[in-house]
């Protein structure tokens, strides 16, 4: 219900609990997923004589 944007008082309602009952559940489910995976930054690196060239044809045309 969370995960489709249910918030934990209207769970609460909905079920007939606590709130707090709720906010345990989803936090002790939260503890049971692995850790997200690390997020790899790619970079384009050029070289300098790449980017005069680049440079010269731009401002041939």
């Amino acid at each position: 219900m969370y995960v489709h944007g249910m918030n934990l008082r209207c769970i609460a309602r909905t079920l007939k609990v606590n709130s707090q009952s709720v906010a345990n559940w989803v936090n002790a489910y939260v503890e049971q997923l692995p850790p997200p995976r690390a997020l790899i930054e790619t970079h384009d690196v050029i070289e300098m004589d790449e980017f005069f060239m680049y440079q010269e044809q731009k401002n041939e045309v």
